[in-house]
């Protein structure tokens, strides 16, 4: 009977055997909690239902797969950013053809990637993205648990998945999901000294959106601030070089297809770097409304997040989103809410007290609702025009 007790206590109270099973719970939870997100947001164009919750508008599946920029990463997808192939397919956009050059390349190669074992090019878009919003929101919970950034790295991770502008991104075909993962996968190894590999998926998030050389930037200032403090320069440090290499893989890439090295600063669609704050003026290009001040409240939050972490012992934490934060104050945009993403993960972390309070717990839950009604208002109105779709099938 002693030996039968025994083996059920080691059985039932054995932590590994129980840290393996909350591993896999966890695991599992995240994983639903994005698939579950996504598909109850879909649910009202798949079954036509718009209607009940007092929208005129309506649509199918093609308001997911028409959202910008989804489209306009799919055609490199399809074609390699040869003009000659763009123009094979006849598309209906009056664009010219170096416009898909401010596209980047990572996010349409997984697209091309997928799209044979989807069979459709705008399912691959869409799928894509959802792996990697998965995978993003299983590395910010590792992340955060393994840095102990936070007591609560599971409802953290479900905040950061649930800002109404990145709620919609993830849900659409859109490169941010792969640029955070690599961002912050960039981040992870650097603070763990494992500078080829910061390197590597630095180099991979340049080849995502443009903005990840900020990381280059962010890891001169962490060594910087070593050397003045007296540490001795360490070789290793030197595959950091690693990240402008490749944004000149990508420039390469412009110069064997479009014969312009410099294809991405020639598209027509580059939102201009100005002054700071220059995004409030109604008479910049792409901004044209007074409707600004949601704009002051992300500049708010943001900073305040930025000095909350200033003392962290993770320097490129701080000055990562120290470098994003000042240069998204020059972009002149509407849509300033999606160029600042990136600052989100670092306000979870900056905010994480509060964020995962029961009080916050509280009013997240009541505000889900509004939420969705958001989203769905968002995807209405945020279509690129498309009326023929044959070249895309």
């Amino acid at each position: 009977m002693r030996e039968t007790a025994a083996v059920v206590k080691r059985f039932f109270f054995n932590m590994e055997w129980y840290n393996n099973n909350m591993k896999l719970r966890t695991l599992f939870s995240i994983i639903a909690v994005v698939l579950g997100s996504v598909l109850l947001l879909y649910l009202p164009f798949v079954t036509n239902t718009l209607a009940y919750f007092g929208f005129s508008k309506t649509g199918g599946m093609n308001i997911i797969y028409q959202n910008y920029d989804g489209l306009y990463y799919v055609i490199p997808a399809m074609t390699g950013y040869v003009p000659k192939a763009i123009e094979a397919l006849r598309f209906e956009f009056s664009l010219p053809l170096e416009y898909y050059a401010a596209h980047l390349p990572l996010y349409p190669f997984f697209i091309a990637l997928l799209a044979p074992f989807v069979g459709s090019y705008l399912v691959s878009m869409i799928g894509v993205n959802l792996i990697f919003s998965i995978l993003l929101a299983l590395f910010f919970y590792f992340f955060i648990k393994n840095l102990n950034l936070t007591k609560h790295p599971l409802f953290l991770t479900v905040i950061l998945l649930f800002l109404p502008r990145f709620f919609v991104i993830r849900s659409v075909g859109a490169p941010e999901p792969l640029f955070l993962l690599l961002v912050l996968g960039s981040l992870f190894f650097f603070e763990k000294k494992r500078y080829l590999l910061a390197g590597i998926l630095g180099a991979c998030s340049v080849m995502t959106k443009i903005p990840g050389i900020l990381l280059f930037g962010a890891y001169g200032l962490v060594f910087l601030e070593r050397l003045i403090k007296g540490k001795s320069f360490n070789l290793r440090w030197l595959w950091i070089g690693l990240i402008p290499v490749g944004l000149l893989a990508v420039f390469g890439l412009y110069q064997m297809q479009y014969n312009d090295f410099f294809a991405f600063f020639h598209t027509g669609g580059v939102v201009p770097i100005l002054y700071p704050f220059s995004v409030f003026n109604d008479a910049g290009r792409w901004v044209q409304t007074v409707w600004l001040e949601e704009i002051v409240l992300y500049f708010f939050i943001y900073l305040f997040a930025i000095f909350m972490l200033k003392d962290s012992k993770y320097r490129s934490l701080f000055y990562f989103p120290l470098l994003f934060f000042i240069a998204s104050t020059f972009v002149q945009h509407r849509d300033l809410s999606r160029y600042l993403l990136p600052m989100w993960p670092f306000a979870c972390i900056a905010f994480e007290q509060t964020l995962t309070s029961q009080k916050f717990r509280f009013v997240f839950y009541l505000l889900l609702p509004a939420i969705y009604l958001y989203a769905w208002n968002f995807l209405l109105g945020n279509i690129i025009p498309v009326s023929d779709w044959r070249p895309f099938l």
